[in-house]
């Protein structure tokens, strides 16, 4: 019962700044719907340079197909050679694709061309993925052609994509924003939440009652955590209505998980709570923490790619095993049965953590 004062203390405290609800409210809102848009790993409107020398037709069929896809912005077609590095180191193109006539054979004549692919590797993945896509044209070129002719390859491969057919990003990345999202709020406001009270020297009036120091920091944090669900909720719908993301497994088991990652973030918060002497110390703790969590992921690239020297720092990131359930839910509609060992990680990781921070707490007060 005496947790609740503290905890309608920390209520009427965040509902009296206007200004901090619009911030909680509104802007996760607004930045939900722009990473949604932003943060994507499709690789379309590739800008390409097609130079053909070939006075084939079957290089004009192929540059045809390259102009019509819409994974490509061709921007120039050219009959004559070009200075290509050029072209690179102005940054005009990504790729410029040459084609070229063989060299005659006797009498024999030159029905296709040769094809040369220049790419720009700055960014080496897009090069990889574009260079994927333009083999991927010329070999659809070269089957159908094949078949024209009555003639079926020995040997054929058919890909079956399950849970994300259209490899549409946005299947992939919405439901780890949400998580993301809910990481950014509960930190930074429940890290600066005890530091203000530091600040304000009201902490010592808080030790002096008959709070707990688990009490205080479970009067304080929860209320954050709560705000962090409804706004974890709001993030679900944007993306559930805004960009159409199905959500095909349970929603009890992703509240479970919700909450079982927020106690590992308050763990972590009030570490950073107790190592922090003003607000501003608590916030850049916080920032360079969830750069960290974030990076450490595999939001972005795979935890595989991680070297493993490394890996240990994503092992101990609840980040990382909260985006994986949340993922797995969202697209492949699994159950706590293929996923309770991530949940045991991360609440490990919270006792672990919460112990540390509670002896660390403990010791700031006796100082």
């Amino acid at each position: 019962m005496r947790i609740f004062y503290l905890f309608k203390k920390e209520l009427l405290e965040i509902f009296r700044q206007k200004e901090l609800l619009a911030i909680m409210f509104i802007a996760p809102l607004i930045q939900t719907i722009v990473l949604g848009y932003v943060v994507t790993t499709d690789v379309k409107n590739i800008p390409v340079e097609i130079v053909n020398l070939s006075q084939s037709k079957t290089a004009y069929r192929i540059a045809h197909r390259i102009q019509s896809s819409n994974l490509f912005n061709v921007k120039k077609i050219s009959y004559t050679p070009d200075e290509y590095l050029t072209q690179f180191k102005k940054g005009y193109v990504k790729s410029i694709i040459i084609f070229r006539d063989k060299p005659e054979k006797g009498t024999v004549p030159v029905t296709s061309p040769e094809i040369q692919i220049l790419m720009d590797g700055v960014d080496a993945n897009s090069s990889l993925i574009a260079a994927g896509y333009f083999n991927g044209i010329i070999r659809k070129y070269m089957l159908d052609e094949l078949r024209g002719y009555g003639i079926e390859l020995p040997v054929e491969n058919k890909t079956v994509i399950r849970y994300n057919p259209d490899l549409e990003s946005i299947n992939y990345m919405g439901p780890a924003i949400v998580a993301l999202l809910l990481l950014i709020i509960t930190m930074f406001l429940i890290s600066s939440g005890l530091v203000r009270e530091k600040e304000q020297q009201t902490l010592d009036t808080l030790l002096i009652s008959r709070l707990t120091p688990m009490e205080i920091y479970l009067g304080k944090s929860i209320p954050m955590a709560l705000l962090g669900l409804l706004e974890m909720f709001f993030g679900i719908v944007v993306v559930l209505l805004v960009f159409k993301v199905s959500l095909k497994g349970s929603i009890f088991y992703l509240l479970l998980a919700a909450l079982i990652f927020l106690m590992a973030v308050l763990a972590y918060a009030l570490l950073i709570s107790t190592v922090s002497s003003t607000q501003q110390q608590a916030l850049f703790f916080s920032w360079f923490s969830m750069v960290l969590f974030l990076l450490l992921s595999g939001l972005f690239t795979p935890v595989e790619n991680i070297p493993r020297a490394f890996r240990w720092l994503a092992d101990i990131n609840p980040l990382r095993y909260f985006i994986k359930i949340i993922r797995e839910i969202f697209l492949k509609g699994n159950g706590i049965v293929y996923f309770y060992k991530d949940l045991l990680i991360i609440t490990a990781i919270t006792v672990v953590v919460l112990i540390i921070s509670l002896i660390t707490f403990k010791r700031s007060v006796q100082a």
